[in-house]
């Protein structure tokens, strides 16, 4: 994984004031050195600058970036973020066509499967990434995404110059671009966060490359292209022909998704989709007489604080201790206190550019930072609910019911410490259900479905397109900004092509959610593992927590009186909310978001604010 990011222009000359120029390259890289510390490397020529900030996964020696080639009178220039698991396959099908590769990379074969198949040759990628590619000749700078957005790839278009990185950190190293808010953004901070419209960079004119899409910025101006989208079709296959696919799928997708020149470990929370994951890992290096590195997360006090409810039924360590037992791994607990997820706060800004997931995003960021003392490449169970049906509002009636995003139906709560100005100005309620109807027309329909059935598509499609981005935004940013390399083997596009066309009958056979899945864990897991119930990533249930959140909210924000978040927030409200207690079983957003984490934002955007010194349009 790696850090890049650049710029384009037709109407400048960059090589006329070249030290400028070559500064900001290398202060884009330094800004996103946290994605990429073992190796940096800038190109620059007339019309376009590029920069690289490398984690060496493949290829240790070979794999410097930029990368060029130049040969015949032609040149193309590549700056790349991403693991390409087909590599093997591109390099065969290449080397028949004659070519000779210089590398081990997969960089390498990207660039030259460009020179061989032309700008669509991203239909041939299996991995997940982001990359910039300069074709000298043609005169045009092509930005690719992968299928899911598993890699961020951030642009923004000023005036005759387009700018583009890894991270919206990237960008606004620029001189051209302020930290500035309007209307959108802050609906998007106050009404849909810690999730982001599909292609929202949030700041005012910063917008993200759509996943599936690729983009050409050429003298003619900047064009985006849909290389990939799901398709809805009748699924023929019968229940054992459909989980002998699914499995299959599962199986080749972990099995791609461990390559590496470096040793690989796992997250294991003792549910079904970590441990699948998991068990396949172990049993491949099994093979080679090695064993697997596995980590477990969960919170100082949680043993005696811990308190069940309908999200969270039950504890991960007793499943842990089973599962790494079965699979003989070299496991390791790692527990992250009040005050570690309290202070990693900031950071989790720091990582996103924006607010995020509050502590359930600082707690992950602390673990990421602990895993990489050991590991550069760790394999998640992350997408597996999305996909397969794992989450309450797949079942539950009111969600399916709801006329608006079913992990979010009640707005009251992110509205309760609104000004009351402030919020006509918003129109939150307007915004949200747009953005809402917007995605709900998006959802690849099957005319042969039921009503009940094409609802459950429309959630499923709300799902990878809202909720499954904002987990993989999280997973991406927690993890590289420590330097580890995530990577997410549910998210393997085959998978989501095959299974989005799966009945629900068959996905949550007999009423069980997630029974396809579990079904093709039988031969891998034991069956308590198998059965369990959905436990959801931990959180604190330490009281005192809330009372740390409190005491800094009143501190650095209340006793504040520059705090520009007051701009939105209402002080009295604010103060009555600190006094009462917090509801830890109703969330605001998603399974997790409840009272303290609702502080926690609040506190997130007041740093946001401050550190990047945002305007308002």
């Amino acid at each position: 994984m790696c850090g890049i990011g650049g710029f384009c222009s037709f109407t400048r000359d960059y090589t006329s004031h070249p030290k400028v120029h070559s500064d900001l390259l290398v202060q884009m890289h330094k800004l996103q050195s946290h994605r990429g510390p073992d190796d940096q490397g800038t190109y620059l020529a007339p019309h376009v600058g590029l920069s690289h900030a490398r984690l060496s996964i493949i290829d240790l020696e070979g794999g410097h970036q930029p990368m060029v080639y130049s040969s015949n009178g032609r040149e193309c220039v590549i700056v790349y973020n991403g693991e390409l698991y087909n590599t093997k396959e591109l390099r065969q099908d290449l080397t028949l066509h004659g070519v000779l590769f210089e590398t081990k990379s997969d960089t390498e074969v990207i660039l030259q499967s460009y020179l061989e198949y032309g700008a669509d040759f991203v239909t041939r990628l299996n991995g997940i990434f982001a990359f910039a590619l300069w074709d000298q000749n043609a005169k045009r700078l092509l930005l690719y995404r992968d299928r899911s957005g598993i890699k961020p790839l951030f642009y923004s278009l000023q005036k005759d110059q387009l700018l583009f990185a890894s991270e919206i950190k990237g960008i606004l190293a620029c001189p051209e671009v302020n930290a500035r808010l309007d209307r959108q953004g802050l609906n998007e901070i106050f009404g849909m966060g810690p999730a982001r419209t599909n292609g929202c960079g949030v700041f005012q004119g910063i917008q993200e490359i759509l996943p599936g899409h690729f983009a050409i910025y050429n003298p003619n101006g900047f064009q985006s292209f849909c290389y990939w989208k799901l398709e809805s079709r009748p699924h023929e296959d019968s229940y054992e022909t459909t989980v002998e696919k699914t499995t299959a799928l599962i199986q080749d997708s972990i099995r791609r998704q461990m390559v590496s020149d470096v040793p690989i470990c796992t997250f294991l929370s003792g549910g079904i989709d970590s441990s699948l994951v998991s068990a396949v890992c172990a049993a491949e290096l099994k093979k080679k007489g090695e064993s697997l590195g596995t980590f477990s997360f969960d919170f100082a006090g949680n043993q005696e604080n811990f308190k069940a409810n309908s999200f969270q039924p039950s504890q991960d360590r007793p499943y842990v201790e089973q599962m790494a037992a079965f699979l003989h791994s070299d496991h390791h607990y790692l527990e992250c206190t009040t005050l570690d997820q309290a202070n990693y706060l900031k950071q989790s800004v720091d990582a996103h550019d924006l607010p995020a997931m509050a502590d359930v995003d600082s707690s992950l960021l602390y673990f990421c930072s602990q895993v990489r003392h050991t590991h550069k490449v760790t394999l998640t169970g992350e997408c597996a609910d999305e996909i397969f049906g794992g989450y309450p509002w797949f079942h539950k009636e009111e969600c399916f019911l709801a006329n608006t995003f079913p992990w979010t139906m009640d707005l009251k709560p992110r509205q309760a410490l609104l000004k009351k100005d402030f919020l006509e100005y918003l129109n939150m309620e307007e915004y949200v259900a747009a953005r809402y109807e917007e995605s709900v027309d998006e959802t690849p329909r099957l005319a042969l479905d039921s009503p009940k059935e094409r609802r459950r598509r429309e959630i499923s499609w709300l799902n990878q397109r809202w909720f499954m981005q904002t987990l993989l935004n999280r997973m991406d940013r927690t993890s590289m900004f420590s330097g580890l390399e995530a990577r997410v083997p549910f998210a393997d596009h085959r998978i989501l092509e095959y299974v989005w066309n799966v009945p629900w009958e068959m996905k949550a056979k007999n009423g069980m959610a997630k029974a396809l899945l579990r079904e093709c864990g039988k031969d891998y897991l034991p069956n308590q593992i198998r059965c369990r119930r959905k436990s959801p990533y931990p959180k604190t249930y330490d009281t005192g927590y809330e009372s740390l959140l409190a005491k800094r909210i009143q501190e650095e924000i209340l006793d504040d009186p520059t705090s520009l978040i007051f701009d939105f927030l209402d002080r009295k409200k604010v103060k009555q909310f600190l006094l009462a207690p917090s509801d830890y079983g109703k969330p605001w957003y998603g399974q997790l978001m409840a009272g303290p984490q609702m502080m926690a934002y609040l506190w997130q955007i007041h740093y946001w604010m401050k550190k990047y010194h945002i305007t308002v349009a």
